[in-house]
């Protein structure tokens, strides 16, 4: 897959601090690449070396095939964490000089802007001051702004903070929407369950290192440590005992409410079975022993994983 964006062993050094330590990564072309990692980890100081807003002290940035330039600025929005707007404009005085800064011809960003407005359900905001705003309603425009200009790259640093729940599933459907249409996205965020839901790649960072990168899909399930919940209904004594001499080891069992009178229910446990090649075996083990409702593996969340790594216990 070709890559839009390659970080290579870059460091950043602020006043006895090292944000970035030999940090490297690549992120493909038209995809949304999670950006991750707790407070002060260096996220921010990455995304400002990208967006050219600081330099490196040492390494390099390249951007689609050649190294990152001052041009290259025009092809990137970026909606930064800490929000800002001129309370006194207009919303629409205001997102038609941002769009002009991009580029934009004023008629070609007023046809863009009334557009994304009505899309958004906002043209009524148009001659509405800044300071008339929600904190929700502000960052709405702010999104709007960001992405007006078409950019290649797209970095979004906590976009759904203050928002709330439709409005923010709003959001992720246009980040996906923008990525279809042949954008890159960075994003950037603390909430586990949004890069589950709109992530392709990620890269953890912690203490100025890049300590995991991938593909979401793939680092999920390398780190599922061969889990697996299983639902039957029968006598959890019966199944327990038949598994004694499996190839595999039961870590819980959970049973409904009326086993106690009957002992016979619709029942779950989770197994170990640490070789791949035995879980064949496993299940026919199972069946044997019970009615098999369903088998499947369990595959760890980005929030465990996020805490497992930073924990240093991954």
């Amino acid at each position: 897959m070709k890559e839009l964006i390659r970080v290579e062993n870059v460091t950043k050094q602020f006043a006895g601090h090292r944000a970035l330590d030999d940090v490297s990564l690549s992120i493909p072309q038209g995809s949304v690449y999670g950006l991750l990692g707790p407070n002060g980890a260096g996220k921010t100081t990455l995304i400002r070396i990208i967006n050219r807003i600081t330099a490196p002290d040492s390494g390099k940035v390249w951007f689609d095939g050649h190294l990152l330039a001052p041009e290259d600025v025009a092809q990137i929005g970026y909606l930064p964490e800490e929000r800002g707007l001129y309370k006194t404009m207009k919303v629409g005085e205001q997102a038609l000089y941002f769009a002009q800064l991009k580029g934009l011809s004023r008629a070609e960003a007023t046809q863009r802007l009334k557009k994304w407005f009505v899309k958004f359900g906002i043209e009524s905001w148009w001659n509405k001051k800044v300071s008339e705003l929600s904190k929700g309603m502000a960052q709405k425009v702010q999104f709007i702004v960001t992405i007006v200009h078409e950019p290649k790259l797209l970095i979004f640093d906590e976009p759904f903070s203050g928002f709330d729940p439709i409005n923010a599933n709003l959001l992720k459907q246009e980040i996906l929407a923008l990525r279809d249409q042949g954008a890159t996205v960075i994003f950037s965020t603390h909430n586990m369950s949004s890069v589950e839901e709109v992530c392709d790649h990620i890269t953890l960072i912690n203490k100025s290192h890049n300590i995991l990168s991938g593909p979401l899909s793939e680092i999920r399930r390398s780190h599922g440590g061969n889990i697996f919940e299983v639902d039957f209904r029968s006598s959890r004594e019966e199944l327990v005992a038949a598994l004694g001499a499996a190839p595999c080891t039961l870590l819980d069992a959970s049973a409904s409410d009326d086993e106690a009178v009957q002992n016979v229910a619709a029942s779950t446990v989770k197994l170990h079975i640490p070789n791949d090649e035995d879980i064949r075996s496993v299940v026919e083990v199972i069946n044997r022993s019970c009615e098999l409702r369903s088998f499947r593996e369990v595959i760890p969340s980005m929030n465990d994983i996020f805490i497992r790594a930073v924990a240093g216990s991954l």
